[in-house]
């Protein structure tokens, strides 16, 4: 084909790109107009995780399974900054000039992956950007492929997925794979067997089942000279991480800044006064604020204020957990459409429906299936209709309006049972085989309803519930007080188990139970974890519910200045702090012990520069109750920080200790990236009140 015929060709794929990603639809009601992706779409904040945090995650997730060549803990600690990164920016060369071939986009549920990618998507086809980067870029939704049983060949599976033919995408593949690019979403549908079981495909034509076919493009071994972006959620990324052959771009979505939610906001309300107005409602409730950084959150508040702002803003005010917002947002639904069937009816139904599918591990289901519930397929609030193409035909199918919707009606089906049958199916969601004393959640396939389940045991939401579907709710004391044990048996010291915890303790809002839940705890330990601005509200409520808790390590948890601000209150409590918190943030971090009375403080940091030593030195002479300030660095004492120290800390109102690697050569001295060099001795230093030092003469 000529390059002319090509550039038809690649020309009515695009358009027909445009076609499929152009409008977004928000909600499956006759009432609700679809919305251009375009104008609503609000570009989230994506962290790229710096070089050495990639490798270190690599080496502990995936290299630590073969305990070959692995380094010490030790040697990876670095001062290397994650950072922000746009849309656009995915591709971008790195600063040694390495363009990366593999991009992890890792998130949690809600936050917005596969509208960014359908935006990917849109925005090449209409030349906004990547189109000089790539001739053609594919969508594979893993969800979607996984419903697929017949036998075809890589090229046949991208046809399935657009409208080229595989006799087009063979020639396309031949020509220039290197200028293609295949967006992958939702990886945590493929299940990850053994290596040495895995069907390995090296030929674009060989034809094998489309799961065999997406691990070998995962793995590079087919279609090697391609660009991938790969999206997952987080509770999946360690199974990416040794499925793929090592990771080029490790990045992850936070959701939106405040001034995302903000934008957010302009976009969704066209009028000016019912924007100012929506926006302060919520404003003024700083827990629902932080709520609408996750961008299905956001919608479904702006969504419920728009339907009926006048009534609602009361309402709107005093909801605090994700799961009000959902129960909030359903019953929003419910009283504003009509429905033959109660609503007691109706929940029992999707509950049915979407418990049934969870234990069948499908996203997607027939008309046949929804009827069976004794719910009217043509009618049924909270499932979109749409069809796939199986064995060359459009078959219609049925999917929840998103895939934590089918949580959260799981979690309300087992509310809505009995005691006896609603316990028995809660207990079965904690695994039976369990690794030491934590809390696993489940295979990142299958839904997980248990945060859901304990916010909808919250005193405040179970009541609201039963008083709107007018039915009594006798077993819900003891429902919770079971759910929480379990939650509480297995939370553990640290990481991502303690957080998913704290989060379903949070959902509780019961602070009996997070008192109970951290009554073993002396140490909170979330490094390496991006938190959130909705962890740091998680954070803010539960930690001071126990004053033990003296040790917090937030290293590496990628802190703005606006995740500080709703952490100040919290840190203040802590006489440990480790922190790699960026230089900008330093005197807003050390603020927050300020004024609180604090007689020892021991500070973990990475680096001592200039910006933590003018932050120690403000933290010193502010802090008048202070007696003892110990500050160990992993890495270097930076001369232009120790400079600034010995200048100021002449007579210190306190003993400043400070422990770290110190360059001993006299000049050209190391940069913080050169800590490990031979040249840099271990020293202690002591600046002491000139009282002190003539006793201790």
């Amino acid at each position: 084909m000529s390059s002319f015929g090509w550039s038809d060709v690649i020309l009515k794929y695009k358009a027909s790109v445009i076609d499929k990603c152009k409008f977004v639809t928000e909600c499956n009601l006759p009432s609700v107009e679809r919305v251009e992706l375009a104008g609503r779409y609000t570009e989230p904040v994506i962290i790229q995780k710096s070089k050495a945090q990639t490798e270190k995650y690599y080496r502990e997730h995936v290299r630590s399974a073969h305990a070959t060549g692995s380094k010490p803990l030790s040697q990876l600690i670095s001062n290397d900054k994650n950072q922000s990164i746009r849309i656009d920016q995915l591709f971008s060369p790195d600063s040694d000039g390495n363009k990366p071939k593999y991009v992890i986009l890792k998130g949690d549920s809600g936050i917005g992956k596969s509208l960014m990618l359908q935006k990917i998507m849109l925005d090449w086809a209409s030349r906004e950007f990547y189109s000089e980067n790539f001739d053609v870029i594919f969508l594979l939704k893993c969800d979607e492929v996984k419903c697929l049983s017949q036998k075809m060949s890589l090229n046949e599976l991208l046809s399935w997925s657009c409208s080229l033919t595989s006799d087009q995408i063979s020639e396309i593949l031949k020509l220039t794979p290197e200028k293609v690019l295949i967006l992958i979403d939702g990886i945590e549908y493929v299940s990850h067997p053994p290596s040495h079981s895995m069907l390995q495909l090296t030929n674009p034509s060989d034809r094998a089942q489309p799961m065999d076919i997406l691990r070998s493009v995962l793995k590079g071994i087919l279609l090697p000279e391609s660009f991938m972006l790969v999206t997952t959620r987080s509770i999946a990324a360690d199974a990416l991480m040794n499925l793929l052959k090592g990771p080029q771009r490790f990045t992850e979505i936070m959701g939106f800044s405040e001034r995302g939610v903000q934008e957010y906001f302009q976009k969704f309300f066209q009028d000016e006064k019912l924007l100012k107005d929506a926006f302060e409602s919520v404003k003024t409730n700083e827990s629902l604020l932080t709520a609408c950084s996750v961008p299905l959150l956001c919608w479904m508040v702006c969504f419920c204020l728009k339907k009926h702002f006048t009534d609602d803003d009361h309402v709107m005010r005093e909801l605090k957990t994700t799961t009000s917002i959902y129960v909030h947002f359903v019953f929003t639904l419910l009283e504003h459409h009509d429905q033959s069937q109660s609503a007691l009816t109706m929940l029992r139904s999707l509950g049915q429906l979407a418990e049934e599918r969870k234990e069948k591990q499908q996203v997607f289901f027939d008309e046949e299936s929804v009827a069976k519930t004794g719910l009217d397929p043509a009618t049924t609030l909270f499932l979109y209709k749409g069809s796939l193409k199986i064995k060359d035909k459009q078959e219609p199918v049925f999917r929840f309006m998103h895939s934590s919707f089918q949580e959260f009606f799981t979690a309300l089906y087992y509310v809505l049972l009995d005691e006896e049958r609603s316990w028995w199916k809660i207990h079965g969601l904690f695994p039976r085989v369990e690794w030491g004393d934590k809390i696993y959640r489940p295979s990142p396939a299958r839904s997980n309803p248990i945060p859901f389940l304990c916010g909808l045991l919250n005193e405040e939401v179970s009541s609201s519930i039963f008083e709107k579907i007018k039915s009594p709710a006798p077993h819900i004391k003891t429902l919770k007080e079971k759910l929480v044990e379990s939650v509480i048996r297995k939370a553990t010291h640290r990481g991502c188990e303690l957080l998913f915890a704290l989060h379903c303790l949070y959902e509780l809002q019961d602070e009996r139970f997070v008192r109970e839940a951290l009554k073993t705890h002396k140490f909170i330990d979330l490094s390496n974890i991006s938190l959130r601005s909705t962890d740091c509200w998680v954070l803010l409520y539960c930690l001071p519910c126990y004053a033990d808790i003296r040790d917090l390590i937030l290293m590496y948890c990628d802190l703005t200045a606006e995740k500080l601000k709703i952490l100040q209150p919290v840190l203040c409590m802590c006489e440990f702090l480790s922190s790699s918190a960026l230089d900008e943030h330093v005197s807003l971090l050390l603020s927050s012990f300020h004024s609180v009375g604090l007689k020892t403080l021991h500070l973990k940091l990475v680096s001592l520069n200039e910006s933590w030593a003018s932050g120690i030195i403000s933290l010193v002479q502010i802090c008048t109750s202070l007696q003892q300030l110990s500050v160990s660095v992993f890495g270097l004492l930076l001369e232009e920080g120790l400079m600034l120290l010995e200048k100021s800390l002449t007579n210190p109102h306190c003993t400043v200790i400070i422990e770290g690697m110190k360059c001993s050569k006299p000049t050209d001295q190391c940069k913080e990236q050169d800590w490990s060099h031979s040249c840099n001795k271990k020293v202690k230093i002591h600046f002491k009140p000139k009282v002190l030092e003539k006793l201790e003469e």
